[in-house]
C-alpha cells in the first residue's frame, strides 16, 4: 500500500478521479475544512451508515440518493456535523449537494454529502458555497492529501491508502481517505470513509459487498464505546479500468472482495490505532467460542472496559480486569477452559493467574502494538476487534471539545 504521504495515494489513485481540499472557514482553526472529490464519468456507488437512531442531516440526504446506485461526487466538511439540526440541517445538505452539482455540471442526486464536528450547529451555507467553489476549481489527480485534511476533526493524521490488483487481465486501483478517532465505536464509528476504485461492478454487486465486509473490518472497531449521528463509508466505482463487469461468484469477484476487505481493514486499524489520546494499539483476538457474534462480543467487551483501557495506558499487566470484562460480556464460558494471553504471555489459565516473567510482560506492555489474545474451549468461531488504551489526553480532548 502506499503511504499516505504519497501525493497521489488515497480516492485520486483509482484512474478518473480528481480531489481537492480547501479552507472555507468552517474550523475555527482556519484549517482545511471542506473536501470535494469527483468522478466524470458516472459511478455505481454502495454506502453504509450509523444505525444511531439520531443520525444527521447528511446521512439521511445520501441514503436517499443511494437509491438511484450512482454517483459523480462527494462533498463534505469538517467542523459542523449538521447534526439534530431539524428541517434546516435537511436543507443544507440538499443545498450542499445542489451547489456542487452547479460547479459539476451532474445531477444533485448524483452527489453524496459528508459533515463531521460539533453536533447542533447549523453549517455557515455562504461559506459552503465559497468553499464548494474554491474546490471544485482547484480539482485535481494531486488533490487526496488536501481533502483528506480537510475531513478531520481531533484525528492526528489523515488517513489514506490505496493500491493495485489484477482483474481480468487489468490493472485495478482503490484508493480510501477516512477520518476517525473519538466517538468510535459499531456500528460504526464516528467517521467518514470515502474509498473509490476504477473497477467495473454494477451497483447491487457493490452493495452487497461493502454491507459484508463492514461486518468484519468497521464494525470491529472500538474507541470509546460511543456511536456517532455521522458515520458513513461510500464506495464509487467509475469502470475507467476498463475490465469486464465483475460478477459474483467468480474468480474476479474473489480478487475484488479480498481487495475491498483489506483496504476496509486496513483503515479499521489506523482508526483505531489514532483514538483520541492513544497510546497504544490493542489487537483483541477471541479464539474458541460457538459462533461469530459470540467471539465478537467477548473481544468488544474487552475492548470497551474503561479499566482495561488505563490499565494498558499505565502498562499495568492487570489480567483480572480482563477476565472480568470476559465474564461479563454476557456469552457461555467456563473460566477453568479460559485462557488469557498478553502477546505470547500467558497471564490467566486453569481459573487462575498463570506464572509468568514480570520482565519478560513488562516488555510487552511498554510495547505501543499489543495483542490480546484470549481462547475460550467452548467451539471453533473466532473474532478480532482492534481498540486503543484511554490516556489523560483523551479526558482533556474530550472535556474541552466544545469550547
Amino acid at each position: 500500500m502506499f503511504s499516505e504521504k504519497n501525493a497521489k495515494a488515497g480516492v485520486t489513485f483509482p484512474k478518473g478521479f480528481k480531489a481537492a481540499g480547501v479552507k472555507a472557514g468552517i474550523k475555527k482553526s482556519g484549517n482545511l475544512d471542506l473536501a470535494l472529490i469527483y468522478t466524470e464519468k458516472e459511478a455505481a456507488v454502495a454506502g453504509v451508515f450509523t444505525k444511531n437512531a439520531v443520525a444527521a442531516a447528511p446521512v439521511i440526504v445520501d441514503k436517499e440518493h443511494l437509491k438511484n446506485g450512482k454517483a459523480h461526487a462527494i462533498v463534505a466538511n469538517a467542523g459542523c456535523a449538521n447534526a439534530c439540526t431539524g428541517e434546516v440541517g435537511l436543507k443544507n445538505a440538499h443545498e450542499m449537494a445542489k451547489l456542487a452539482a452547479a460547479e459539476l455540471g451532474c445531477d444533485p442526486y448524483d452527489v453524496f454529502v459528508g459533515s463531521t464536528g460539533i453536533i447542533g450547529v447549523n453549517l455557515p451555507m455562504d461559506k459552503m458555497a465559497a468553499g464548494i467553489k474554491a474546490a471544485a476549481a482547484e480539482l485535481s489527480e494531486d488533490g487526496s492529501v488536501n481533502a483528506g485534511n480537510a475531513i478531520i476533526t481531533t484525528d492526528t493524521y489523515s488517513k489514506a491508502c490505496s493500491f493495485s490488483v489484477q482483474i481480468g487481465g487489468k490493472e485495478v486501483r482503490f484508493g480510501a481517505i477516512a477520518k476517525g478517532s473519538g466517538m468510535i465505536q459499531p456500528n460504526m464509528a464516528t467517521m467518514l470513509c470515502y474509498i473509490s476504485t476504477d473497477a467495473n461492478i454494477a451497483a447491487p454487486l457493490l452493495q452487497k459487498t461493502l454491507s459484508d465486509i463492514v461486518e468484519v473490518s468497521f464494525n470491529m472497531i472500538s474507541v470509546d464505546g460511543d456511536m456517532s449521528t455521522n458515520d458513513t463509508v461510500l464506495v464509487l466505482a467509475n469502470g475507467e479500468a476498463g475490465n469486464a463487469e465483475i460478477k459474483e461468484g467468480t474468480e474476479d469477484y474473489k480478487v475484488f472482495y479480498d481487495s475491498l476487505k483489506t483496504i476496509c481493514q486496513e483503515l479499521s486499524k489506523r482508526i483505531a490505532a489514532d483514538g483520541e489520546g492513544a497510546t497504544k494499539f490493542l489487537t483483541i483476538n477471541v479464539h474458541g467460542t460457538k459462533t461469530f457474534e459470540d467471539a465478537k462480543t467477548v473481544a468488544m467487551s474487552i475492548a470497551k472496559s474503561p479499566l482495561v483501557k488505563t490499565a494498558f495506558f499505565g502498562e499495568d499487566p492487570n489480567w483480572g480486569r480482563v477476565i472480568c470484562a470476559v465474564g461479563y460480556a454476557g456469552v457461555p464460558m467456563m473460566p477453568e477452559k479460559t485462557v488469557i494471553k498478553f502477546g505470547d504471555i500467558t497471564v490467566y489459565a486453569n481459573g487462575l493467574g498463570a506464572e509468568f516473567d514480570m520482565d519478560e510482560l513488562s516488555k510487552v506492555m511498554a510495547e505501543h502494538d499489543i495483542e490480546i489474545n484470549v481462547e475460550m474451549g467452548m467451539g471453533d468461531a473466532t473474532a478480532t476487534v482492534w481498540s486503543c488504551d484511554f490516556s489523560y489526553e483523551y479526558v482533556k480532548i474530550n472535556g474541552e471539545y466544545h469550547t
